[in-house]
């Protein structure tokens, strides 16, 4: 482990992990056994999807984020595989949409209805067919709407469009024959042009995602990488793999030439695989290990030496996978700019683990909560398709300021009181700025003045 002593002014040194007391966790879920190197965990501002343990076929399920505590041994689940469930993602634009992709070679698409669960489903939304062994890993665009890719152990990565009314989609839009071995791992760039993977050939290949050409390989010997993953918009990537020496170790990769990793660090000799999460809104890594109970976090810096160690969060409990929160759903009056939702198979638990930057005011903190991608597309299915390329919306997370909602049906804008309509009234003298005056209904303004609305 490298040690940067110099001197370095930053607001999340002092980052801390807290985890949640026993009544906030999940309790009694029957959590995969499946070995497969994925999270097996989703998580969204309404929701938590778990893949399950099951008799026969494969299963998950969709528990509300507020419902904590021992989970019913008859909860409904979403049942429609023939084989064990291998990947699930929610919809980054739709609360109520989740893909799941499975051992018997499709990918369906559920629409978790409004009300609670009270049933099992099992008749998916859409199905899409178009592998033909078992598919490992999906992964929705970032930018553009309705688009899909999903990678199987046929060697290909398919792309999907669902905007379509068919419920059972055969033929996607685009096959990537770039690999001639098993993708491990997936990652888009910010707007989605440009996509990385990492194969089970241990070489990471950047990829043109709409044209199916491989723009750059890397062929370094020394890192045999499992994971990786877009470092935003900083134009580098991170990788975790092993060593030539078979120590994990992360490497950091300008995205311009692969030839040479830009930084490696080895971290220690344990043998679980290594997951990343990037954060690119303040900038810091953690870095995750399967069957360890710790994470490890650092902050990235453009610069030499790039790579800024910070702490470790430690416990005695290991993980088989971590869900992670988007930024939307997190507590900013506790300062809280990262949580995790820990696997913890041999207590059948969920345990979430909120990172902490220690303030003592309960106030707005603007600084640690810039602006973060909106729940809502920059682009259609088709434009995408096209060629167009749009970086993602952007939202304020401060309470009050409106967030984009991620729900299919958005409700019916409410009229607001504008500047030239309380210039009218006495006691308000039209000097009110607009983002101040869309709390109060016209109602109130004129019972305000003294007027009957």
């Amino acid at each position: 482990m490298s040690w940067n002593l110099q001197y370095r002014t930053s607001k999340f040194r002092h980052v801390y992990g807290r985890p949640a007391s026993k009544e906030k966790c999940y309790d009694c879920v029957p959590i995969t056994h499946n070995v497969h190197d994925n999270q097996f965990c989703a998580v969204n501002p309404h929701f938590i999807a778990v893949v399950t343990e099951c008799a026969c076929g494969g299963a998950f399920v969709v528990i509300p984020i507020h419902q904590t505590g021992k989970l019913d041994p008859h909860y409904p689940r979403i049942w429609g595989h023939r084989g064990n469930v291998l990947d699930i993602k929610w919809n980054p634009f739709n609360d109520f949409i989740i893909a799941s992709c499975s051992e018997d070679a499709t990918v369906k698409i559920w629409e978790i209805p409004k009300p609670l669960l009270t049933k099992t489903i099992t008749s998916p939304k859409k199905e899409l067919l178009g592998h033909v062994r078992r598919v490992g890993l999906i992964e929705w665009h970032p930018t553009a709407n309705n688009i899909l890719f999903s990678s199987g152990y046929d060697y290909k990565i398919m792309v999907w469009n669902l905007d379509t009314t068919k419920a059972v989609i055969s033929n996607p839009v685009k096959i990537l024959n770039a690999h001639r071995d098993v993708v491990l791992s997936m990652s888009f760039n910010t707007d989605g042009s440009l996509l990385a993977t990492a194969c089970r050939d241990r070489k990471i290949r950047l990829i043109d995602p709409r044209a199916g050409t491989v723009l750059q390989e890397a062929s370094y010997n020394s890192h045999k990488a499992n994971k990786v993953l877009f470092l935003g918009n900083m134009k580098k990537l991170i990788s975790t793999g092993t060593s030539r020496w078979n120590n994990r170790q992360i490497a950091l990769w300008d995205q311009d030439d692969l030839s040479v990793p830009l930084l490696e660090e080895d971290l220690d000799g344990s043998s679980g695989i290594l997951f990343p999460f990037y954060d690119s809104d303040t900038h810091m890594l953690y870095v995750v290990g399967k069957g360890d109970g710790n994470i490890r976090y650092y902050e990235i810096s453009p610069e030499k030496p790039y790579l800024y160690y910070l702490m470790e969060y430690r416990s005695h409990l290991p993980q088989k996978g971590m869900g992670m929160m988007p930024k939307r759903g997190l507590e900013v009056s506790a300062c809280e700019i990262f949580r995790f939702y820990k696997l913890i198979p041999t207590k059948s638990l969920i345990e979430p683990i909120s990172m902490i930057v220690p303030r003592r005011s309960e106030s707005y903190q603007e600084d640690i909560y810039p602006l973060t991608t909106a729940a809502q597309p920059a682009l259609t299915a088709q434009e995408w398709l096209n060629g167009v390329n749009k970086a993602p919306l952007l939202v304020s997370l401060r309470p009050g300021s409106g967030v984009v909602n991620s729900l299919p049906e958005f409700p019916e804008p409410q009229p607001l009181v504008t500047t030239a309509d309380l210039s009218q009234h006495q006691g308000w003298g039209g000097k009110m700025p607009l983002e101040d005056v869309q709390e109060p209904t016209f109602a109130d303004v004129l019972q305000t003045t003294g007027r009957n609305p």
